[in-house]
C-alpha cells in the first residue's frame, strides 16, 4: 500500500493551548524547476508569550524531497533557501551552506505539517525500523536555521508514525490522513474543521 496521489488540499491545525492557527494549502504543480508539490501556509501563534505571524512556501519533488522554501514574518524577517533535493543547501544568492549537508527535510517551528514531509518522502513500514534524520529546523524566535536530529518510526503503515527528538526526551505518535498529512500532534496541535 501507499498514500493516495496528492490532490489540491486545504487543512488547518489549532494549538491545544493558547491561540493560534496553521492554515495550509498543498497541491501538485507543474514547474520547470523540477518541483512537483507546493505547500503554502500561514502560522499564527506565540512562543514564550511572544506572538508571531509567519507565511511560508515549500516546493518539493514528486518524491517529497524539499527543493526550496521561503518563510516570512509579519515583522519583515525573511529566510529563503534552496536545495538539490539530496541534502545540499544554498542561500538565495547561491552561497553554499555545508552545515546542512544531508538535511533533506525541513521543520518549521509550530507547524504540524512539516512532520508530514519525512513521512511522505520515506513512506516507512514497521519492518524498516527507525529512520534517524537530520532536519533543517527553523525556530521562529531567532529565525536562524539549525541542524536538528529527529527519529521517525512507522507504527501502522499509512496511519500512525512515532516521532522522537534526538536531543531530548520527547516522543509522540502522529496519526496521518490518506494524504499522509498529520491529523493531530498530541499535546500540541489538533486538526481544525474548515
Amino acid at each position: 500500500m501507499a498514500f493516495r496521489p496528492l490532490l489540491p488540499t486545504t487543512v488547518r491545525w489549532r494549538p491545544m493551548e493558547g491561540d493560534g492557527l496553521e492554515h495550509l494549502t498543498i497541491a501538485p504543480i507543474d514547474n520547470a524547476g523540477g518541483a512537483a508539490i507546493r505547500a503554502a501556509g500561514i502560522i499564527v501563534g506565540a512562543r514564550g508569550g511572544t506572538p508571531y505571524g509567519v507565511s511560508y512556501r515549500i516546493d518539493c519533488t514528486a518524491g517529497w524531497a524539499v527543493l526550496s522554501f521561503s518563510v516570512e514574518t509579519t515583522d519583515g524577517r525573511r529566510l529563503a533557501l534552496m536545495s538539490d533535493g539530496k541534502g545540499h543547501w544554498r542561500s538565495e544568492d547561491g552561497t553554499s551552506l555545508p552545515q546542512f549537508v544531508g538535511c533533506i527535510d525541513i521543520d518549521l517551528y509550530g507547524s504540524p505539517f512539516t512532520n508530514s514531509l519525512p513521512i511522505r518522502r520515506l513512506e516507512p513500514k514497521p519492518e524498516d525500523g527507525t529512520a534517524r534524520l537530520s532536519m533543517l529546523y527553523i525556530p521562529f524566535d531567532t529565525f536562524e536555521p539549525v541542524r536538528d536530529g529527529q527519529h521517525y518510526t512507522c507504527i501502522v503503515p499509512e496511519k500512525l508514525y512515532r516521532y522522537a527528538a534526538e536531543d531530548r526526551d520527547f516522543t509522540v505518535d502522529l496519526p496521518v490522513d490518506d494524504d499522509g498529512l498529520v491529523i493531530d500532534y498530541p499535546i500540541y496541535f489538533k486538526r481544525a474543521a474548515l
